[in-house]
Protein backbone atom coordinates (compact mmCIF):
# COMPACT_ATOMS: atom_id res chain seq x y z
CA UNK A 1 0.00 0.00 0.00
CA UNK A 2 1.11 3.27 -1.01
CA UNK A 3 1.37 5.65 1.99
CA UNK A 4 3.00 8.69 0.33
CA UNK A 5 1.12 11.85 -0.22
CA UNK A 6 1.34 13.99 -3.16
CA UNK A 7 1.05 18.00 -3.15
CA UNK A 8 -1.23 19.87 -5.78
CA UNK A 9 1.26 21.23 -7.55
CA UNK A 10 3.20 17.09 -7.75
CA UNK A 11 0.49 16.42 -9.43
CA UNK A 12 0.25 18.92 -11.50
CA UNK A 13 3.95 18.29 -12.56
CA UNK A 14 2.95 14.24 -13.04
CA UNK A 15 -0.05 14.80 -15.26
CA UNK A 16 1.16 17.78 -16.98
CA UNK A 17 -1.82 19.66 -15.99
CA UNK A 18 -2.14 23.12 -14.44
CA UNK A 19 -2.34 23.54 -10.83
CA UNK A 20 -5.66 24.92 -10.99
CA UNK A 21 -7.01 21.73 -13.29
CA UNK A 22 -6.18 19.51 -10.18
CA UNK A 23 -7.80 21.66 -7.42
CA UNK A 24 -10.99 22.16 -9.16
CA UNK A 25 -10.95 18.03 -9.60
CA UNK A 26 -10.68 17.89 -6.08
CA UNK A 27 -13.38 20.68 -5.48
CA UNK A 28 -15.31 18.67 -7.68
CA UNK A 29 -14.63 15.52 -5.94
CA UNK A 30 -13.62 13.62 -8.92
CA UNK A 31 -10.10 13.19 -6.85
CA UNK A 32 -10.15 12.78 -3.52
CA UNK A 33 -7.87 15.13 -1.45
CA UNK A 34 -7.55 15.83 2.14
CA UNK A 35 -6.94 19.32 3.98
CA UNK A 36 -3.96 19.19 5.86
CA UNK A 37 -3.25 22.86 7.44
CA UNK A 38 -4.01 24.96 4.54
CA UNK A 39 -3.09 22.39 1.46
CA UNK A 40 -4.61 19.61 0.22
CA UNK A 41 -2.83 16.21 -0.10
CA UNK A 42 -3.53 13.18 -2.43
CA UNK A 43 -2.84 9.68 -0.93
CA UNK A 44 -0.88 7.55 -3.29
CA UNK A 45 -3.74 5.14 -3.67
CA UNK A 46 -6.43 8.37 -4.46
CA UNK A 47 -3.89 9.47 -7.36
CA UNK A 48 -4.04 5.67 -8.76
CA UNK A 49 -7.56 5.69 -8.51
CA UNK A 50 -7.53 8.82 -10.51
CA UNK A 51 -5.52 7.40 -13.23
CA UNK A 52 -5.96 4.35 -13.54
CA UNK A 53 -9.88 4.66 -12.52
CA UNK A 54 -12.82 3.10 -14.72
CA UNK A 55 -14.75 6.77 -14.63
CA UNK A 56 -14.57 8.22 -18.32
CA UNK A 57 -14.18 11.70 -17.89
CA UNK A 58 -11.06 11.04 -15.80
CA UNK A 59 -9.13 9.06 -18.31
CA UNK A 60 -10.24 11.60 -20.47
CA UNK A 61 -8.68 14.07 -18.45
CA UNK A 62 -5.04 12.17 -17.92
CA UNK A 63 -5.02 11.05 -22.04
CA UNK A 64 -5.74 14.69 -22.64
CA UNK A 65 -1.90 15.34 -22.09
CA UNK A 66 0.31 15.33 -25.00
CA UNK A 67 -2.78 16.32 -27.80
CA UNK A 68 -3.37 19.36 -28.90
CA UNK A 69 -3.26 22.16 -26.39
CA UNK A 70 -5.97 23.92 -27.97
CA UNK A 71 -8.28 21.43 -27.30
CA UNK A 72 -7.20 21.70 -23.45
CA UNK A 73 -7.34 24.90 -22.86
CA UNK A 74 -10.37 25.84 -20.60
CA UNK A 75 -11.29 29.82 -20.58
CA UNK A 76 -13.72 31.79 -18.40
CA UNK A 77 -14.88 35.79 -19.19
CA UNK A 78 -17.06 37.98 -17.63
CA UNK A 79 -19.25 40.10 -20.00
CA UNK A 80 -21.28 42.96 -19.06
CA UNK A 81 -23.69 44.65 -21.18
CA UNK A 82 -26.09 47.90 -20.22
CA UNK A 83 -29.20 46.75 -21.24
CA UNK A 84 -32.76 48.90 -20.96
CA UNK A 85 -34.58 47.40 -18.96
CA UNK A 86 -34.79 43.63 -16.73
CA UNK A 87 -37.32 42.33 -20.34
CA UNK A 88 -34.13 43.05 -22.30
CA UNK A 89 -31.74 40.92 -19.76
CA UNK A 90 -34.52 38.18 -19.78
CA UNK A 91 -34.32 38.41 -23.60
CA UNK A 92 -30.59 37.91 -23.84
CA UNK A 93 -30.32 35.16 -21.44
CA UNK A 94 -32.96 32.86 -22.49
CA UNK A 95 -31.14 33.54 -26.41
CA UNK A 96 -27.95 32.47 -24.76
CA UNK A 97 -29.62 29.61 -22.75
CA UNK A 98 -31.46 28.31 -26.45
CA UNK A 99 -27.32 28.64 -28.00
CA UNK A 100 -25.72 26.63 -25.21
CA UNK A 101 -29.09 23.55 -25.02
CA UNK A 102 -28.17 23.75 -29.16
CA UNK A 103 -24.15 24.13 -29.15
CA UNK A 104 -22.17 21.42 -31.82
CA UNK A 105 -20.51 19.07 -29.62
CA UNK A 106 -17.02 20.62 -30.80
CA UNK A 107 -17.87 23.22 -28.55
CA UNK A 108 -17.47 20.57 -25.56
CA UNK A 109 -18.51 21.25 -21.76
CA UNK A 110 -19.38 24.54 -20.89
CA UNK A 111 -21.21 27.23 -18.51
CA UNK A 112 -22.78 30.36 -18.42
CA UNK A 113 -24.41 32.05 -15.17
CA UNK A 114 -25.99 35.35 -15.67
CA UNK A 115 -27.42 38.37 -13.22
CA UNK A 116 -29.28 41.30 -13.69
CA UNK A 117 -27.88 44.27 -11.38
CA UNK A 118 -30.72 46.11 -11.38
CA UNK A 119 -29.36 49.53 -10.13
CA UNK A 120 -27.05 49.77 -12.73
CA UNK A 121 -29.45 48.14 -15.75
CA UNK A 122 -26.81 45.64 -16.42
CA UNK A 123 -26.75 42.19 -17.74
CA UNK A 124 -23.67 40.15 -16.32
CA UNK A 125 -22.80 37.23 -17.69
CA UNK A 126 -20.21 34.13 -16.69
CA UNK A 127 -18.77 31.96 -19.22
CA UNK A 128 -16.28 29.20 -18.98
CA UNK A 129 -15.99 26.11 -21.67
CA UNK A 130 -13.01 25.72 -24.68
CA UNK A 131 -11.98 28.44 -26.93
CA UNK A 132 -13.98 27.55 -29.67
CA UNK A 133 -17.42 28.09 -27.59
CA UNK A 134 -15.70 31.15 -26.55
CA UNK A 135 -14.95 32.50 -29.72
CA UNK A 136 -18.99 32.14 -30.49
CA UNK A 137 -20.06 33.66 -27.68
CA UNK A 138 -18.13 36.84 -28.64
CA UNK A 139 -18.98 36.72 -31.37
CA UNK A 140 -22.60 36.27 -31.04
CA UNK A 141 -21.92 39.08 -28.58
CA UNK A 142 -20.41 40.82 -31.13
CA UNK A 143 -23.62 40.85 -33.49
CA UNK A 144 -26.10 41.53 -30.70
CA UNK A 145 -23.95 45.00 -30.02
CA UNK A 146 -24.11 45.89 -33.87
CA UNK A 147 -27.62 45.19 -34.31
CA UNK A 148 -28.77 47.10 -31.17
Amino acid sequence: MNDQFYSVEQISDMLGMHAKTIQRYIREGKLHAVKIGKAWRVSGHDLSIFVEGTNPSKKQAVASVGKNPVDRIMVSSVVDIDVADKSEANDITNMLTAALNNKPPEYGKSTMNAQFIEDENQLRIMLWGNIQFMKAMMHFFTNYIHER
